[in-house]
């Protein structure tokens, strides 16, 4: 199964804010990313594992667990002119921005950037690259296993 990190900002779409949704299950708006994007239309598949990370506050890191809940549809939000996400030139018949619902399974104690960067199993994982900007970016098994386990470790 393949794993994922997802970056929302929390005064968006927390952790939170996910659990209290319903079937605690949000749709990943606002993508604007042409690899974030191919990642949900040509990789993700239901049921992929996804570390649902807080960025762009006081303090980023993983602060839950989530699931891939749906295959990729076209995001509403490229329509809306009042949306902050509008392209104007994304039509309905030739949609370019997709989203993929996202069903968060557990919150967990927050692991901050800096602790995912003390960690030697952890030096080769995308999010830590420098110049990584990715909303999304794939994970491997062995690290979703090591932040599982150091998660469920509290």
């Amino acid at each position: 199964m393949p794993y994922w990190l997802m970056k929302s900002e929390p005064d968006e779409v927390s952790i939170d804010d996910a659990l209290a949704a319903h079937d605690s299950t949000v749709p990943w708006t606002g993508v604007r990313n042409y690899q974030a994007r191919n990642f949900m239309r040509d990789q993700m598949r239901i049921g992929d594992g996804v570390l649902f990370y807080h960025s762009s506050c006081a303090e980023p890191g993983i602060a839950g667990l989530a699931e891939v809940a749906s295959t990729a549809y076209p995001d509403p939000t490229q329509y809306d002119p009042r949306s902050k996400y509008h392209d104007p030139k994304a039509t309905q018949e030739n949609p370019r921005w997709l989203l993929v619902d996202v069903r968060a399974t557990q919150k967990t104690r927050l692991m901050p950037l800096p602790e995912l960067r003390s960690y030697p199993e952890l030096a080769d994982m995308q999010i830590l690259k420098r110049g990584n900007r990715l909303s999304i970016t794939p994970v491997t098994p062995t690290e979703w296993r090591f932040i599982v386990k150091q998660l469920k470790a509290d």
